[in-house]
């Protein structure tokens, strides 16, 4: 039962009127155990809109002093001592309301007969045993005030939930629940991307921890989860290339600098807005540089999007129906460009003016 004039509950958990105030201080508990490469925090690391470190030392004004947890990022903990707020926070013992961050798909424990384990993360101090994902996930999820997926591994499986896959991997949200809501009465938290770019995680992250401090609502959502103002543009909707595919003008290789859809591009479907912001300091993603959308913000990758190299399958019709309106159009634009290409007739040397001009207005 929640005490409603304490900092925590009984339980060890925020109180409903502490959310309404807003936190002073938090953690940051990231666990990136699960069936994953850590690509999601080596790009965390190239975040300048903020950076990780600006949120950690306190120089955003308005967030809660914030205390972050990463194996990676945690230097200067080990062992037992960095574990240490993880399993408090297991026993409803940790000081700090916390922000739980997962990267990594989630494997499925339950298929395993007999010992073994797909993933650990620390041991249980009375028996030596590993303690599974799936075990923190069971313990520190319900007690968490934010959850958040970093990463498509963590928000719908990625890579390792392709099928014929031997884990039985799952996004987060498969794994606890679509409705699943946190402490702080927050759906999950997808992030998905990979990996993650860097300014949407961390964008997204300074939302959740200004909603934290009580200085903004929510972070709107889409039906699967991710932020709405990151991703409720296609690919397509952001690119250079755009121009290309309405003229119905294609690259048939590579190094072409049109449209790449007849070359492997999914980008016209795929909700995601690298090609606009850029993927360090505004600089590349990937039609920016001459590479394929493959889709890999989207619930259905990678499997959906395979082969990554050939014409998105299902995809070929609206090119073939815009490829004769492209060319008209195409030349269209083309007859007018050679008419505005060129300067107008009065503009020469010589002692006749051509202008126009009247002289009747002449003072």
């Amino acid at each position: 039962m929640t005490i409603e004039s304490g900092t925590t509950s009984t339980s060890g958990t925020p109180s409903r009127a502490d959310q309404r105030q807003g936190f002073p201080e938090i953690d940051i508990l990231w666990i990136s155990e699960g069936l994953s490469c850590d690509g999601d925090t080596v790009s965390l690391t190239a975040a300048d809109q903020p950076a990780i470190e600006d949120v950690v030392l306190g120089l955003i004004p308005g967030l809660p002093k914030v205390n972050l947890y990463n194996k990676v990022l945690s230097p200067t903990l080990g062992g037992e001592e960095f574990l240490a707020p993880y399993r408090a926070a297991a026993r409803g013992e940790s000081p700090n309301p916390f922000i739980l961050v997962i990267e990594g798909s989630i494997p499925n424990q339950d298929i395993i007969e007999g010992d073994g384990y797909w993933t650990s993360f620390g041991n249980d101090l009375e028996t030596g045993e590993p303690l599974t994902l799936n075990w923190w996930l069971d313990h520190l999820a319900p007690k968490a005030w934010a959850v958040v997926a970093a990463g498509t591994c963590a928000t719908y499986g990625g890579i390792h939930a392709m099928a014929g896959n031997p884990t039985g991997a799952m996004g987060l949200a498969d794994y606890l629940g679509w409705d699943f809501k946190s402490t702080g009465g927050l759906p999950i938290v997808n992030v998905p991307g990979c990996p993650i770019q860097p300014e949407n995680f961390m964008e997204t992250l300074t939302w959740v921890l200004y909603h934290a401090a009580g200085a903004a609502p929510p972070p709107p959502l889409d039906a699967n989860l991710r932020p709405q103002w990151l991703f409720g543009r296609t690919v397509h909707e952001g690119c250079d290339r755009a121009g290309y595919y309405e003229q119905g003008n294609f690259a048939r290789e590579y190094n072409s600098p049109k449209c790449q859809v007849k070359v492997g591009c999914w980008g016209p479907v795929v909700n995601c807005n690298v090609p606009k912001r850029g993927w360090m300091a505004g600089i590349g993603g990937c039609p920016n540089v001459g590479g394929i959308c493959i889709g890999c913000t989207m619930p259905g990758f990678p499997d959906t999007f395979m082969p990554f190299m050939d014409e998105p399958s299902g995809g070929s019709l609206s090119p073939m129906l815009i490829k004769p309106y492209g060319a008209v159009i195409r030349r269209l634009r083309g007859i007018t460009n050679m008419a505005v290409n060129r300067e107008p007739r009065w503009r020469h040397r010589g002692s006749e003016l051509t202008s126009g001009y009247d002289p009747h207005w002449r003072p």
